[in-house]
């Protein structure tokens, strides 16, 4: 992994920004894989982000997940489609597109397009994240990357009928 520490010169957010605008300049250092920006500026010791492939404690962490998917994702952009903020809440609609060329949660690189929308709830307290969900469909993700067939195709409906097969076999065991 990379040590953006050594790389690059941290970006400051805005002085006095409000959370939405905050979280919007952390998507333009996120287009812009500055991760140290977003380390010393956004994330602390006591950050915690939750994926949908696991959860990252502490901006080290945080910032190798992201030094993963950059590695993983080429032409990685990520747009803030719709932002929202009340207090210290702020949630944000994103679409997120690249190609798929290195391993990513454990999948080899596929070279395949993905398109995906997703949404963030940020907690921000004095500036910094304390705490951040993300969501996206990981079904749709594994659909664009071939890991899984196409809703509604011959291979997809085969799958679904051999699981609810073994369904029904695992039920039936249980009721005895």
């Amino acid at each position: 992994m990379p040590d953006h520490r050594l790389t690059s010169t941290a970006v400051a957010p805005p002085n006095d920004a409000s959370n939405a605008e905050l979280v919007r300049w952390a998507f333009d250092r996120l287009n812009a894989k500055d991760v140290q920006s977003l380390r010393t500026y956004f994330w602390t010791a006591d950050s915690v982000v939750h994926f949908p492939t696991g959860t990252c404690r502490g901006s080290a962490e945080i910032a190798g997940y992201f030094d993963q998917v950059f590695a993983a994702i080429a032409d990685f952009a990520m747009e803030s489609v719709a932002v929202a903020a009340s207090g210290d809440d702020v949630f944000v609609h994103w679409h997120l597109t690249g190609r798929h060329v290195d391993t990513f949660a454990g999948i080899a690189a596929t070279g395949r397009r993905i398109d995906l929308e997703g949404m963030d709830h940020f907690v921000i307290a004095d500036g910094t994240v304390v705490t951040n969900t993300v969501r996206y469909d990981q079904m749709e993700f594994a659909r664009q990357i071939k890991l899984l067939p196409p809703d509604g195709s011959i291979a997809d409906r085969a799958m679904k009928a051999g699981f609810n097969v073994t369904t029904h076999v695992l039920g039936m065991a249980r009721r005895r």
